[in-house]
């Protein structure tokens, strides 16, 4: 079993976060979105994960130990790729063309989700779905009355469909989708102009490809800060009876701790109050303030805030009033 995960995107709507961190390295409770994602996906797939090919810009050294780590991390061999062009979904899945081989599992990376069956992988193909009450912003599949996918529909305009496509695709045959991808790059078939993978998709089933659904339970955005920050809420509810959410390093003088809450290496909370949903990062430093539902990354120091519903990066230095804040990696902000 392989994962891909394309993530070369530049993260525009979670700036300034994503000036100096690609957005699948936000922290969501403690790890990042992509780690947390390829760790659910194992845990779904019940086999080995073999490899796990990540598609990427130029983030750097860094950032590719980071990604490699993650892999590692799961028993599996890290391969970087790069995608040079934004030129669609299925442009970017081919980047890791060497990858597909066997069975394989597409999961695009501003996407967490939250499941409870184990993957069919004796089926030609699945579809992560959730049922939406809305359609319309969504691609939806359509189904027959043997649970078989008849058609994908894109951002219907009328119901076709409850089921939305959350970016989420197994494979039985990598292979194969990757000579459709090359088919359509060949014959420069494309949507909306650039290649999309819902196009291979189309013509696979329309050779016999049996594709099924997954239905998920729910579907967690990492979009923008106030997605992301909702999806840290979420995701410490799913995790808020593991041990070691509040890490032994972490310093907590005359503080109120409201579970779930996630607390780094080395933090330290001093005269203040901190949840329910929050997650504070590696080396951090609270003082006399109160936090709720929030991410506060790595190095960083408030004091005297009464902070909710916010994102502040690493190496942050904050000190005033309360506010709905969005600060970016070595910021400074005092009042």
């Amino acid at each position: 079993m392989r994962i891909i995960i394309p993530m070369a995107g530049m993260g525009k709507r979670m700036r300034p976060h994503t000036l100096t961190v690609p957005k699948p390295l936000i922290p969501i409770a403690g790890k990042p979105i992509v780690q947390r994602l390829v760790e659910d996906i194992a845990k779904v797939c019940h086999e080995p994960i073999e490899e796990v090919a990540f598609i990427i810009g130029h983030f750097g050294e860094e950032v590719e130990n980071d990604l490699r780590e993650i892999a590692t991390k799961i028993g599996a061999k890290g391969t970087i790729v790069y995608q040079e062009e934004a030129l669609g979904t299925a442009h970017a899945i081919l980047c890791a063309k060497d990858s597909l081989e066997g069975k394989v599992v597409v999961a695009f990376a501003d996407t967490l989700f939250k499941a409870d069956f184990q993957l069919d992988t004796n089926a030609d193909g699945t579809i992560w779905v959730q049922r939406v009450e809305d359609p319309r912003p969504f691609g939806v599949i359509k189904l027959n009355e043997n649970n078989e996918i008849t058609d994908f529909v894109e951002k219907p305009e009328h119901f076709v469909s409850d089921l939305a496509i959350i970016g989420i695709y197994y494979f039985r045959d990598g292979a194969y989708l990757r000579d459709e991808l090359q088919y359509l790059l060949d014959n420069d078939i494309k949507d909306k102009g650039e290649f999309q993978l819902t196009n291979a998709l189309e013509n696979m089933k329309n050779k016999g490809t049996r594709f099924i659904p997954a239905v998920i339970s729910e579907w967690l955005d990492c979009g923008n800060k106030n997605a992301t920050v909702y999806t840290n809420q979420r995701y410490l509810e799913y995790i808020k009876d593991e041990e070691g959410l509040v890490a032994s390093s972490a310093k907590l003088e005359n503080a109120v701790i409201i579970p779930p809450v996630y607390i780094g290496e080395n933090a330290q909370i001093t005269n203040s109050v901190v949840g329910p949903h929050v997650s504070i990062g590696n080396g951090t430093n609270v003082t006399n303030s109160v936090v709720s539902n929030s991410i506060i990354q790595e190095n960083t120091t408030l004091k005297n805030g009464n902070v909710a519903n916010s994102m502040l990066g690493n190496f942050v230095v904050y000190e005033g009033r309360p506010s709905d804040l969005s600060l970016g990696d070595y910021n400074t902000l005092a009042e």
